[in-house]
């Protein structure tokens, strides 16, 4: 049986992608130096919040997705951050290959509500591997699974997720929200005459910091 080692090397922003795009750097060694014809791989990366301490700032940000502190024993599980594949050209002994995973800047997703409320530091992340493993023998091709328990850890600095929001959003972001909640507020912008979105929300955060609630 093809028994494959993965590893990752690193991660960098796609500066040309049609969307925003991390490119996660692999090493797939074969531990005996046999011929792989190809790969069909697939990576599920998770997010695990609980191998990392958070500043005061990151912990008040933190809230709407693990609730109070005093609850984080319980409601710091993993979150899902990505599923991704890709097809490894064949090799012999040991290969590096980008594997290409989309991100959102979309807040109601859980991950990158997390990526946003970090201030610094590192996100642990645990690739999960799976997929057809092809070679050929004196029988001909030959394909099997990767197995289940194939996996590495990686720690990707928070200023990569960063760079790659930035180059694709800069200085900008969004939510998105049902369709009567934006006609609400397309009503109230136009009933104002207020120039921009920025000035909605600004004027609706203001008011709602008084007793009298937002303006009729």
């Amino acid at each position: 049986m093809t028994d494959l080692e993965f590893s990752c090397t690193g991660v960098r922003p796609e500066p040309y992608g049609a969307s925003p795009t991390l490119l996660f750097g692999l090493r797939i060694e074969e531990s005996d130096h046999r011929p792989v014809h190809a790969i069909a791989l697939r990576c599920q990366i998770r997010i695990e919040p609980a191998r990392r301490t958070y500043a005061p700032e990151e912990i008040d940000m933190l809230a709407d997705l693990f609730g109070e502190p005093g609850r984080w024993d319980t409601t710091l599980k993993p979150l899902q951050f990505a599923h991704a594949s890709l097809a490894v050209p064949g090799f012999t002994g040991a290969t590096e290959v980008e594997l290409p995973v989309p991100c959102t800047y979309d807040t109601e997703v859980a991950s990158a509500s997390y990526f946003r409320a970090l201030a610094g530091g590192e996100i642990p992340l645990l690739l999960l591997y799976s997929g057809t493993v092809f070679t050929i023998g004196p029988q001909g091709f030959h394909a099997e699974p990767v197995p289940w328990h194939k996996e590495s850890a990686y720690r990707m600095p928070v200023r990569v997720w960063r760079e790659l929001i930035d180059a694709y959003f800069p200085g900008t972001g969004w939510i998105r929200v049902r369709d009567d909640c934006l006609e609400a507020l397309r009503r109230y912008r136009s009933e104002r005459a207020l120039p921009s979105w920025e000035q909605v929300f600004a004027e609706l955060l203001a008011a709602g910091r008084t007793k009298g609630g937002p303006p009729p």
